[in-house]
């Protein structure tokens, strides 16, 4: 069967997608590994009508949602290779089966590069976090840090320091230059130089952060910016341009979430340097929308 559109992932940038082209009336499959970026949260939190509910029930219900329209088709799997032909894409999965479609949307997310610091991966989404909006509330007014692990750090712990006393830990680091030493200190931001060794506490709650001289810093909550890569060399592949964003590559996209390459979109993580699920689902909808009229219109 050929598809009017492939979308790779299934998480909120893939489905927002779908379910646009599906509601068009439009054949739809959607390619989906498995393993969405936010799947180490427990809560998903400032989407509107769904503050703090499981990221894996809503894209189950999103799913169900989904498979009601007789158009889609889903396939649990990977997809590793894609490519222009004469007529649209085609994209090869890991069983080897090659499916086609006109239209292509690139959604499989992003993988985050944590510091191979003892206990920090397993409280990654409990209490070492990434985005004080998604997850800042529930810390308020507690012991926050923030590791160093690029010059975006110094905005993340100035930023950081809203929600509750924050130590930068530098983690050996060279010290920031004047000017940020002077805003750090006018946000009440503490420095800490030392090498961060471990992180404690009772499971995924954080309790303290062990330095380099021995030393245990109280603490709650620890914010991190780490780098990040592309799940999928899909992009490169069909020679979609991309870009050095703050904290990995970005896919280059239009107001119409079009990539470089016709005929083929982007959306969520992949496409844009800030994220959250409002984005990614909004991505999605711009992409689904965009690549229909593309088919009425050409």
């Amino acid at each position: 069967m050929r598809h009017d559109a492939i979308i790779i992932g299934g998480s909120f940038a893939g489905l927002s997608a779908a379910i646009y082209l599906a509601r068009a009336r439009r054949a739809v499959c959607v390619i989906d590994a498995g393993a969405p970026r936010n799947r180490f949260a427990a809560h998903s939190h400032g989407f509107l009508t769904q503050d703090g509910s499981a990221p894996g029930a809503m894209l189950a219900t999103a799913r169900s949602q989904l498979a009601a329209y007789p158009t889609v088709t889903f396939i649990e799997g990977e997809a590793t290779a894609a490519a222009r032909t004469a007529d649209g894409f085609a994209v090869t999965l890991a069983t080897g089966e090659v499916i086609a479609s006109t239209r292509l949307v690139l959604a499989f997310g992003i993988s985050d590069e944590l510091p191979a610091i003892p206990g920090l991966a397993e409280r990654w989404g409990t209490s070492v976090l990434h985005c004080p909006y998604c997850h800042g509330f529930e810390f308020s007014g507690q012991r926050l840090g923030v590791l160093y692990l690029s010059p975006m750090s110094l905005h993340q712990a100035m930023l950081i320091s809203e929600w509750g006393p924050t130590t930068l830990y530098l983690h050996g680091a060279a010290a920031p230059d004047e000017a940020s030493l002077a805003e750090l200190r006018r946000r009440q931001v503490a420095i800490e130089p030392a090498p961060v060794m471990a992180l404690h506490g009772d499971g995924a709650r954080l309790a303290t952060i062990e330095l380099g001289d021995g030393r245990l810093s109280n603490l709650d909550a620890l914010y991190i910016g780490p780098r990040t890569h592309l799940n999928s060399e899909i992009a490169r592949q069909l020679g979609c341009a991309l870009d050095d964003g703050p904290f990995g590559d970005v896919i280059r996209t239009d107001g119409t979430q079009m990539t470089t390459v016709p005929g083929v979109y982007a959306a969520g993580d992949i496409a844009r340097a800030a994220h959250n699920v409002t984005w990614a689902s909004n991505d999605g909808v711009m992409a689904g929308m965009a690549a229909h009229r593309s088919l009425i219109f050409g």
